[in-house]
């Protein structure tokens, strides 16, 4: 466990101490970890900079991907060490159990790291703001695209826990609703490192599209393993479900390229994402943000000003009210909202990988295929099944 250095302002102001829940060992470590912690300080130091300032401490932890480690963590941060929110949180059992904790102790978990669309619907709670991505929008933004542009028939390699289940259902969904088909399944083990086996069964299947249902390290994984044993040379269409910046260095464009996915932020994007980036790349070892990491800092920053605005910390659900009831505004998502069931509303991107040749300076990788405003990639609220929402 890491603690950061406090932020001294007035010695009687009550301190504020945000965690950082993440993985700093596993298959995500990358595309959270250490980055998400430089993202969250970054917040809290920008906050301060443009006045009203708190006095805030930066603590972190690593959950090695467990649940029940995660929980220990959680409940101990928020019983004997003050900790008033909780953020980050990748994987998406570690956070559904976290958030059923924030909730009993009253305090705030923002889920800036996971996916599950499990968050805003039938696990939705008072004390939970879901700020990055779901799996319904990153379905429902890729899936449509690829089924509409001919790829009918999907064969999915899911990871076997709760963001691959939840994923999993709703590229079903979205197939089925654009006129496509999954003809087949197969689910794999979380930080696999040998996927010939599904990668065969995929191959076996004669389906157009094999759709990897997986994230971070297993996600480089499979997309190495597929092009080694010729599935996209071999006419299959690959389609990454979930895909990041450090996912694409770590694979390089000669083995990337082509691949659309759909993701809410890219560091350049605009004036903003590249003049936050220009500061985050030196305090992250040189390695260029991810989604998860400009979520961390965004939701931190949101999460502040309603702070400020309620007068302090205490009560987690009034703060997370406040979050709601302020319009969301940063350089890295722009201008949006948060919704009654917890979910932040921004736009999303369909993304492709760019080629070598296309690739004109270091980390240059994605080009905008089109952006999806809100109202066409977020679930609706009548549909998610949150307890929040009244009919």
């Amino acid at each position: 466990m890491l603690a950061m250095p406090g932020l001294a302002l007035a010695q009687d102001q009550k301190t504020i101490k945000i965690g950082v829940l993440t993985d700093m060992s596993s298959l995500y470590a990358d595309v959270t970890g250490k980055g998400s912690v430089v993202a969250t300080q970054m917040a809290v130091e920008d906050f301060n900079a443009a006045g009203k300032p708190l006095k805030v401490e930066v603590i972190a932890a690593d959950h090695q991907n467990k649940a029940d480690v995660a929980a220990g963590i959680a409940r101990k941060w928020f019983d004997t060490e003050g900790v008033d929110m909780i953020v980050d949180v990748p994987n998406s059992a570690v956070a559904l159990a976290v958030a059923s904790i924030a909730r009993e102790k009253n305090k705030v978990m923002i889920a800036s790291g996971p996916s599950s669309s499990d968050l805003t619907g039938k696990a939705c709670s008072p004390n939970t703001v879901h700020w990055t991505y779901d799996t319904y929008a990153l379905a429902t933004g890729a899936a449509t695209a690829v089924v509409e542009s001919g790829g009918k028939n999907w064969f999915t390699l899911t990871a076997d826990y709760a963001f691959g289940h939840a994923m999993e259902q709703d590229v079903r969904n979205v197939v089925a609703r654009t006129g496509g088909k999954v003809i087949g399944g197969v689910r794999a083990p979380l930080n696999t490192q040998d996927f010939s086996s599904f990668l065969l069964q995929a191959q076996a299947s004669g389906a157009q599209v094999v759709g990897l249902i997986n994230a971070g390290g297993d996600t480089i994984n499979s997309i190495k393993q597929a092009v080694e044993f010729g599935i996209p040379q071999s006419g299959q269409r690959l389609v990454a479900t979930v895909l990041y910046v450090t996912d694409v260095h770590s694979l390089g464009l000669k083995v990337a390229q082509g691949l659309q996915f759909t993701e809410s932020f890219y560091w350049d994007l605009n004036e903003g994402t590249r003049a936050w980036t220009k500061r985050f790349a030196p305090r992250n070892d040189g390695r260029y943000p991810s989604a998860l990491h400009a979520g961390a800092y965004a939701s931190t920053l949101h999460y502040l000003k309603a702070v400020s605005a309620v007068g302090g910390a205490t009560d987690g659900v009034a703060v997370v009210d406040k979050m709601k009831a302020l319009p969301t505004d940063d350089p890295l998502f722009g201008k949006g909202s948060i919704r009654v069931d917890g979910r932040k509303i921004h736009p999303m991107f369909l993304f492709q990988v760019k080629t070598p040749a296309e690739s004109k300076y270091p980390w240059d990788y994605y080009t905008v295929v089109k952006s999806i405003p809100p109202e066409q990639v977020w679930r609706p609220l009548s549909e998610g099944g949150c307890s929040l929402v009244k009919s």
